[in-house]
C-alpha cells in the first residue's frame, strides 16, 4: 500500500463509521436534528476523502529538522464523543481544565474556534504533546433524573502550531468556501460572510474558522490549522517508515482511550501507563502537574500505544455502567 494513502484510508474508514453511528440516531426523534446535519458534513467530509485518494499528493515540508523543543505554540482541539449533550459538556469541562492549567503555569490561551484553543508558552507542545486520544468520564449528569452512572467520552487532539517554513502549501491545492460567521464579534460576523472553510485539495483534509469577527483572520488560523494537521501527516507517514510502533503524536493515537476520570470514585486513571491519581476535584481544577511529569518518566522513551486495559475502570462504555470498585 502507498503509504502516503495508508493515513487518509484510516481517517475514511473513520468517517464510515462516524456516520454509521450517526445513522442510529436519526431514529430518537429528540436527536434527528443532529444526527441528520452532522451525517451531511461527514458525507462531505468522506466525498473530499474519496477524491484525495485518487489525487497524487504534492505535499512538500521542511519540518524534517525541526524538534518538539522548538514549538512555542500548540493547537488543542476537543470533541464531544459518546454520551450525546453530556460527552459535549465533558470537552467543555476538559478545555476548561487546560485552560485552568495553562494559566496557572503562565502560558497563554486564545479561544481560535468553537472547541480549539491556542497555546503559547515555553515548554507547551512537550507537556501537552501526550493528552492526545480518547479521555472517558464516569459521572452521574446533571440531567440524570435516576442518579445513574453515565459513560460518556471526548477526543483530545494536540497539534504543534508549524511555521509557515516548515509546510509548503500551495494555492491551487486549497479550496476556500466562505459562509456567514456566529462566532464573536457583534452583527457583523451575521451579514458578511467571514467564517471560512478550507479544502487541501491532494490530501482531502478540511478544516474551519469562525470565530474571528474578519475574514482575513479566519483565513489566517484556517491556514494554521491545515498545517498543523498536515505537520502531523508527515510525522505519521515518518514513524512508520522507521517503525512499525506507533508514534507519540501521530494520528493513531486519536482514536485510543488513553484516560479515565472517575467522579464516584474520585480517580483519574492513564490506561497507558496504568497509574491513578486519587484527586479528581483538584485534577479538573488544572493541578495537572503529577499527571504530567508521571507521563514525561514514563512515555518519554517508550510507546505509549500499549496496553488500555491497566486501569480497574473496566465498563464497556454502554453509557449506563457501574464503575468497578477496587
Amino acid at each position: 500500500m502507498d503509504k502516503s494513502n495508508s493515513y487518509l484510508e484510516q481517517e475514511l474508514e473513520e468517517i464510515e463509521q462516524k456516520i454509521t453511528e450517526a445513522t442510529g440516531f436519526l431514529g430518537d426523534e429528540s436527536m434527528a436534528d443532529m444526527a441528520k446535519k452532522e451525517i451531511e458534513e461527514l458525507e462531505k467530509q468522506k466525498e473530499a476523502l474519496q477524491i484525495a485518494l485518487k489525487t497524487p499528493n504534492t505535499l512538500k515540508t521542511q519540518a524534517d529538522g525541526i524538534v518538539a523543543d522548538d514549538f512555542k505554540h500548540i493547537l488543542l482541539e476537543a470533541r464531544g464523543g459518546v454520551g450525546g449533550d453530556e460527552a459535549k459538556i465533558w470537552a467543555e469541562d476538559l478545555m476548561r481544565m487546560y485552560t485552568r492549567y495553562a494559566n496557572k503555569v503562565g502560558w497563554k490561551v486564545e479561544a481560535w474556534d468553537e472547541g480549539v484553543l491556542r497555546i503559547s508558552g515555553k515548554g507547551v507542545f512537550n507537556t501537552m504533546k501526550y493528552e492526545t486520544g480518547v479521555h472517558r468520564v464516569q459521572r452521574v449528569p446533571e440531567t440524570e433524573a435516576a442518579g445513574r452512572i453515565h459513560t460518556s467520552t471526548a477526543s483530545i487532539v494536540v497539534l504543534p502550531e508549524v511555521p509557515e517554513t516548515a509546510i509548503e502549501i500551495r494555492e491551487d491545492e486549497l479550496l476556500w468556501e466562505f459562509t456567514r460567521g456566529g462566532g464573536h464579534g457583534g452583527q457583523n460576523v451575521n451579514k458578511v460572510a467571514t467564517a471560512v472553510r478550507l479544502t487541501h485539495k491532494p490530501t482531502g483534509m478540511v478544516v474551519q474558522a469562525r470565530e474571528e469577527r474578519f475574514q482575513e483572520q479566519n483565513r489566517k488560523i484556517a491556514l494554521a490549522l491545515l498545517r498543523s494537521q498536515l505537520w502531523e501527516i508527515e510525522q505519521e507517514k515518518k514513524a512508520k517508515l522507521i517503525s512499525d510502533q506507533r508514534s507519540v503524536v501521530g494520528r493513531s493515537m486519536r482514536s485510543e482511550k488513553v484516560r479515565t476520570y472517575n467522579y464516584p470514585q474520585n480517580r483519574v486513571t492513564d490506561h497507558r501507563i496504568g497509574k491513578s491519581w486519587h484527586k479528581l476535584e483538584m485534577i479538573m481544577e488544572g493541578d495537572l502537574d503529577d499527571v504530567f511529569e508521571d507521563l514525561a518518566a514514563e512515555l518519554g522513551n517508550k510507546n505509549p500505544g500499549g496496553d488500555n486495559n491497566t486501569a480497574n475502570d473496566k465498563s464497556g462504555g454502554d453509557g449506563l455502567s457501574q464503575p468497578e470498585v477496587g
